[in-house]
């Protein structure tokens, strides 16, 4: 077996400083401590200060500095090209540390941070998923349109999630009024769809819902939950059974929500839809659908969407084939 050697610590450093100036000998510090006296020696001969004093809290940030040698991402240049490839491919942080298994969140999370105050280069914040230099929840205000939709459901008389089937909807706003995009989320699956829409009218809304989940086979349409927004008014022709959140609770749809936080860093704000088509929209839900998850256990979407499909046959409109 190797000799095996440890670091002072501030208390023992003080120690040393305390009996240096009373005039003990490195073997009498050393016999006090239970260390060997040439780690004594070396310990004041590396860390004393200019002044050629040992000083236990100058020597304890000396030993300390010469120990850091940079954060992970700086030091390993190609596991840093994997994880910005990723991150500017869309992926979070934690799906990136999930997926690569030998890095954690927070040092990806750190590593960007750093880079912004280091740089005071904003575009480093465009590697995170919502794009912010700061950590944390930004706080909204609204009204709530409740009492103007006919039919509303309670979310609180919803069946119980369980199993494929559960959907959530909402829809994205941009700058230019009228703009907007519809997101369907799969809640087991997370499997999201994209729809532009040309108005934010009920029956238009609920043409594109069903397009999107009322053509589902019946085990794979089970719920619908959605906001108190008038887009949804026309709920009953979707095709889906709709239950509506409590007004001001949109975290009761968390699923979307989370969905949209992540779609925002691909359709920001100030995005002019006039510029996209509907197949870009696709595009887009598709990069969406092969991203890993952590809530899948690292699994995408698309992947998880397949085996729920599997385990349903779709009605077939051809004849039975002749034996």
């Amino acid at each position: 077996m190797g000799q095996k050697y440890h670091q002072f610590t501030l208390e023992e450093r003080c120690t040393i400083a305390r009996l240096r100036e009373g005039g003990q000998s490195y073997r009498q510090i050393a016999s006090a401590l239970d260390r060997a006296p040439s780690s004594i020696a070396r310990e004041v001969a590396r860390n004393r200060s200019a002044q050629s004093r040992y000083r236990p809290g100058f020597a304890h940030e000396q030993a300390w500095s010469r120990r850091w040698q940079g954060m992970r991402l700086e030091r390993d240049p190609q596991l840093r090209g994997l994880v910005l490839t990723r991150l500017a491919a869309g992926w979070s942080p934690e799906q990136v540390a999930g997926r690569l298994g030998c890095i954690g969140k927070e040092t990806i999370y750190r590593f960007i941070h750093a880079q912004i105050a280091r740089t005071k280069d904003y575009s480093w914040r465009h590697y995170l998923p919502r794009a912010k230099s700061r950590r944390g929840w930004r706080g909204r205000k609204g009204g709530s349109a409740a009492l103007h939709i006919k039919g509303r459901i309670s979310i609180a008389q919803r069946p119980a999630i369980t199993g494929p089937g559960h959907h959530e909807a909402d829809t994205l706003l941009f700058a230019t009024y009228g703009q907007a995009v519809l997101v369907t989320v799969e809640k087991q699956s997370r499997h999201i769809t994209l729809s532009k829409l040309t108005t934010r009218k009920a029956p238009l809304v609920a043409r594109h819902i069903r397009r999107r989940i009322g053509t589902l086979p019946a085990p794979l349409r089970q719920t619908l939950t959605v906001d108190n927004g008038t887009e949804f008014a026309s709920h009953a022709e979707t095709g889906v059974p709709t239950y509506f959140c409590d007004p001001h609770k949109p975290w009761q749809k968390g699923a979307v929500e989370n969905a949209n936080g992540r779609l925002r860093r691909f359709l920001p704000r100030k995005t002019n839809l006039d510029t996209l088509s509907q197949r870009d929209l696709d595009r887009l839900a598709t990069i969406y659908n092969n991203t890993p998850r952590k809530c899948l256990g690292f699994k995408t979407p698309n992947e998880v969407r397949r085996t729920q499909l599997l385990h349903f046959k779709w009605d077939s409109t051809f004849p039975p084939a002749r034996e």
